[in-house]
């Protein structure tokens, strides 16, 4: 598949097929905590990035034997609503697929535009990021596209939420030292009265970011943020334990080595996490990961005493 992967066990949304519409690490921001990189093109220029026939394709094809999901998701290495198409691919699935909620995950940068907005009003779930409301802070943890300000961004979520109808739930992804402050987390949940989300999720790292600085915020610092936003529904995002997949094919996959280079190319991942993904075995994996490791095609990285497994960059 080259615009599918997973399913993937999504610690917010379950079990979810996900959708790739842009080309990888193309995005308006280039945030310090992406779990996929740096960004290589960055830009805030709406196109139909990949063939919008060809991921309808794609999506007949993998839904025909109605798998079991929980959600499909438009998301991974980039932005998806940098894809021109995406309005008419969520409404093929409402009308070809009307069994499968759908849910888009977006850093929030375009919906100042009236046609950006339009294209994703038939999603049933948007998930946008707001790590920041003040510009300092935007700048230093986003490093937007020129001409993607703070002020842009809150303006464009405020008027999807006048429009939206479905559970908008907005994500703030907490970077110590720049936005874990009583001032930043002030403008933030002003920018939230205005948006009037149905949730927020407070985030943060558990994977490997793009810069090697970025800390995981703790618990306790969580729990502080949580209670400057007295009056929502928040909650605070942590490692919760995976669901058993049977996403099929398992070991009998003639390409578990590409399955995983797919999956690793959009999040770093434990063994557990690739094994419950994938549907695979302990030794199968080990094997695959063995052969990618020696290839050099996949690099491990140690975090919170953790190891994890990374598609090695440039390949």
């Amino acid at each position: 598949m080259k615009y599918l992967f997973g399913p993937v066990n999504s610690r917010r949304l379950g079990l979810s097929l996900g959708v790739d519409l842009v080309p990888f690490k193309t995005c308006s921001l280039n945030c310090v905590y992406c779990e996929c990189g740096c960004t290589t093109a960055l830009t805030a220029r709406v196109e139909e990035h990949v063939p919008t026939d060809g991921v309808i394709a794609e999506l007949d094809a993998y839904l025909a034997p109605r798998p079991r999901l929980d959600v499909i998701t438009f998301s991974g290495s980039g932005e998806p609503t940098l894809h021109s198409g995406i309005g008419r691919i969520i409404d093929h699935i409402r009308s070809a697929h009307p069994g499968y909620r759908t849910a888009l995950l977006t850093n929030g940068t375009l919906f100042w535009r009236e046609d950006v907005r339009r294209a994703v009003l038939g999603a049933d779930t948007i998930v946008p990021s707001l790590d920041a409301a003040g510009e300092e802070a935007f700048a230093r943890i986003n490093r937007p596209a020129q001409g993607i300000t703070a002020a842009i961004v809150v303006d464009g979520l405020v008027s999807l939420a006048r429009e939206y109808r479905g559970e908008l739930i907005m994500e703030v992804f907490i970077v110590p030292g720049i936005n874990d402050g009583a001032d930043e987390l002030g403008r933030i949940r002003d920018a939230c009265e205005r948006i009037r989300p149905a949730k927020i999720q407070l985030n943060a790292l558990d994977r490997p970011g793009t810069e090697h600085w970025v800390q995981p915020a703790g618990r306790a610092d969580l729990e502080r943020a949580r209670e400057l936003f007295t009056g929502f529904n928040v909650e605070v995002i942590a490692r919760r334990a995976l669901r058993d997949v049977q996403a099929g094919g398992g070991e009998a996959r003639a390409d578990l080595e590409r399955a995983l280079l797919a999956t690793l190319e959009r999040r770093p991942s434990t063994r557990d996490d690739l094994e419950r993904t994938l549907s695979v075995s302990p030794d199968a994996l080990s094997r695959a990961l063995d052969a990618l490791l020696g290839e050099g095609a996949v690099e491990t990285r140690i975090m919170g005493g953790e190891e994890y497994f990374v598609k090695t960059p440039q390949r």
